[in-house]
């Protein structure tokens, strides 16, 4: 009889288990999803209870048979995806395609890849748990009938292409509305005084004013700052009070999913997608000699901060054997779980805790080190000692103002002997002054005093890290999905990254407002958090996933009737602004977006063909960008001999023949376009382009059409306008080997020919 079989997500589970328990089981991988909606159509039955129509997504065939042969004629199937949403969604969808008379199918979930948790999943096995399937139907098919429904709408509002969804669109309302909180900030000024003292002891220290006769003190500006100097300039500084107290830093909880892709992005400078690839390899497996996988982490989607009991204690001992039993605590430090918290996992924290990251350097890449490193060392300091902090303040008085000096020390360093946050870690780049021992009411030498002119500073924008820490707190996703929604706000082409900050670009601006006024609640954080804890409920057997989905479609589907009539047409009107349009001085400017890209039009057309490109300031004030160039040239069409004229295109400013449209002859104005004329003919069919020399964005030097993009031809080896001799193609191409030199070769790569 064929021996029971697992079926895991991922072929790198697959070798990690094998190691275990391949003499009693067979083991394969689905390579994760194998059925899903179509992608071409809507696949939700709405008037059938919102049945969904799954298929085997295209490609999966032969996994599928693959599965059924390793299944065989064998009774008992153990299911062992992913232990969240999505894995159990794979274990029903393959249970359903391997389904048989008398074949029974268990689930297993495998928290971590070890032999213990291995062999201890399979002796506890369940039952597929119909709820957490529900609750993922529940969400994927709403995110269809969101995603499937409103896109179009865009489409025909706005422009081909465009697509909402319904978290990715509130995480890029998020950044809108953070943007537009920068925009309409006006920087207040303030002023502060610094005053540099010295006692009888070293060292020198600086002491800020705070008070004024013992009430907080705001200096508006320069004025009032020298009006409080002149009634300083004759007062003694006389030392008033002094404070000295130790204050305990504990240790944060091991990481959940959020804080690690956190701290990631901010000690490694690893993406928040990039950090969940590597704990996934971490997690299924990785060679500790030949044939040897292990799993080195727990499950690393997770929002709880639970550990196991005997995680801890083994811990406890490692710490007493390295650190010593200053740094151990009497028993296991426990964290409590923050409400709505599922724990349904343990936290991130290595599998076992004598495989320092010393000891595994050799078998792990350098970005898996990393993270490995960062997530032991938060769980190993998470059982160690506080930190002991020694704060001093020194209060001073000069009349009927107080200035205030603090410093502090390190008495004992506990658990920030192994590790610090980032956050801990950049308190502790911030100059803390050493001060100096002083006795009260000692008069202190003034050497000098310095004001000092500020402005306050508008919102932040949002980085991944910070981002990930907004829907985290907002309820907006899950842990499984930050990283996702991350890469796909940026995919969409809503908003950019620059310099590791997102800022929304026009067309997310535009995109944003027109689903905000068409669907305000849809797209709000209070509901999309609201339907992620209704998610959490279905999964919980607390709600029918039905009721979640009826009481959500009949609300949506009212509102996008309402949409497809009111919604404003960019393609039509356009949006209104309050620009005159300063060619026929009667009509308003409106923004549009074309294939092109987004412009500003007159409303008048097409009494009035006024258009032009425009830009935003810091303020979000339109501005209108002029063409750099006369509209008319002196250029002359290399085909017909007319003039050409400067149009704008979506790869920027380019040369039009004025002939059009009996001559579609373009060409680009700038070097990545038309480049350095080197005398060869294009060579594709139909194209009579000339080859020019380009460069590209890092400063490499290629070769390509002057007819791009219309033609796309490009080659990285400079062409020579010479016929090859031996198959006729149009030109050879310059070529180098470390053995041969130069030479050319037959551009035709069915070719032979080389020139030595």
């Amino acid at each position: 009889m064929t021996k029971p079989l697992v079926i895991v997500e991922s072929p790198t589970k697959v070798r990690t288990i094998k190691k275990y328990i391949g003499n009693e089981f067979n083991v394969i991988a689905t390579v994760g999803h194998i059925r899903d909606l179509p992608p071409k159509e809507i696949g939700i039955d709405i008037d059938n209870d919102f049945k969904p129509k799954y298929i085997t997504i295209p490609g999966k065939s032969k996994i599928i048979s693959g599965l059924k042969k390793a299944a065989g004629n064998t009774r008992l199937i153990y299911l062992a995806a992913d232990p969240d949403r999505e894995g159990e969604a794979i274990a029903w969808h393959t249970a359903t395609v391997l389904k048989k008379k008398n074949r029974k199918f268990v689930r297993i979930l495998f928290h971590e890849l070890t032999k213990n948790a291995i062999k201890a999943a399979i002796e506890k096995s369940l039952e597929l748990d119909t709820a957490k399937y529900n609750a993922q139907q529940a969400r994927r098919i709403i995110d269809r009938l969101v995603g499937y429904q409103v896109s179009p709408l865009l489409w025909r509002k706005v422009k081909q292409g465009l697509s909402a969804g319904r978290v990715q669109s509130v995480a890029v309302r998020i950044i809108c509305d953070r943007e537009r909180a920068i925009q309409a900030f006006d920087p207040e000024e303030y002023w502060s005084i610094t005053a540099h003292l010295q006692g009888d002891n070293p060292p020198p220290f600086a002491a800020k004013l705070a008070k004024k006769n013992n009430k907080k003190l705001k200096i508006p500006d320069q004025k009032t700052s020298k009006a409080i100097l002149a009634e300083i300039d004759q007062e003694k500084f006389i030392v008033d009070k002094i404070t000295k107290k130790t204050t305990k830093r504990n240790p944060l909880p091991p990481f959940i999913t959020s804080k690690l892709q956190q701290e990631s992005i901010h000690k490694l400078r690893f993406s928040a997608k990039k950090t969940m690839i590597i704990a996934q390899q971490l997690y299924e497996g990785v060679d500790l000699g030949p044939g040897e996988p292990e799993g080195l982490i727990t499950y690393m989607r997770t929002d709880s901060t639970r550990i196991a009991m005997e995680a801890a204690l083994d811990a406890l001992d490692y710490i007493n054997q390295t650190f010593g039993e200053k740094y151990a605590l009497d028993k296991p430090r426990f964290f409590k779980n923050k409400k709505k918290v599922q724990d349904a996992h343990e936290a991130i924290r290595p599998t076992s805790v004598y495989n320092t990251p010393e000891k595994l350097k050799a078998f792990l890449t350098e970005e898996q080190f990393k993270l490995y490193s960062l997530i032991w060392k938060r769980f190993v300091a998470s059982q160690m000692q506080p930190a002991l902090i020694n704060r001093n303040s020194i209060f001073i008085k000069a009349g009927i103002y107080l200035f205030t000096a603090s410093g502090s020390t390190i008495k004992f360093p506990g658990f920030m002997s192994l590790y610090q946050s980032a956050a801990d870690e950049a308190e502790s780049k911030k100059k803390s002054q050493v001060l100096p021992e002083l006795k009260e009411q000692i008069v202190l030498k003034l050497d000098e005093i310095i004001p000092k002119q500020h402005f306050t500073m508008p919102p932040p924008r949002f980085s991944e890290a910070s981002l990930v820490k907004e829907l985290e707190e907002n309820g907006i996703g899950r842990p499984s999905t930050y990283a996702n929604i991350l890469s796909t706000i940026r995919g969409k082409g809503y908003v950019d990254l620059q310099k590791g900050y997102f800022r929304p670009n026009e067309l997310g601006f535009i995109v944003n407002d027109l689903l905000i006024n068409s669907f305000p609640e849809l797209f709000g954080v209070d509901f999309t958090a609201r339907l992620e804890n209704e998610l959490d409920m279905i999964e919980s057997s607390e709600m029918n996933y039905l009721d979640v989905l009826k009481q959500f479609y009949d609300p949506f589907k009212q509102k996008l009737d309402g949409a497809a009539k009111e919604m404003i047409s960019i393609k039509g009107q356009g949006i209104p602004t309050d620009l005159d349009c300063p060619k026929c001085k009667k009509h308003k400017l409106h923004i549009k977006i074309g294939k092109n890209g987004h412009f500003l039009t007159c409303s008048g057309y097409p009494d009035c063909t006024y258009s032009r490109d425009y830009i935003r300031d810091e303020k979000g004030k339109i501005e209108v960008v002029e063409p750099s160039y006369e509209n008319v040239t002196d250029t002359v069409c290399n085909k017909c001999g007319k003039p050409m004229v400067v149009k704008r295109g979506r790869y920027g400013e380019f040369l039009a023949c004025t002939g059009y449209p009996d001559c579609k002859f373009t060409q680009s104005l700038h070097s990545t376009g038309s480049g350095k004329d080197i005398g060869v003919d294009c060579p594709e069919d139909g194209c009579d382009g000339k080859i020019v020399e380009k460069s590209s964005k890092r400063g490499k030097i290629f070769y390509g059409c002057d007819q791009f993009p219309k033609c796309k031809f490009a080659t990285w080896d400079k062409p020579v306008n010479k016929e090859c001799p031996l198959c006729k193609a149009k030109f050879l191409v310059q070529k180098s080997t470390k053995k041969k030199g130069d030479f050319l070769a037959c551009y035709n790569k069915d070719c032979d020919y080389k020139e030595f």
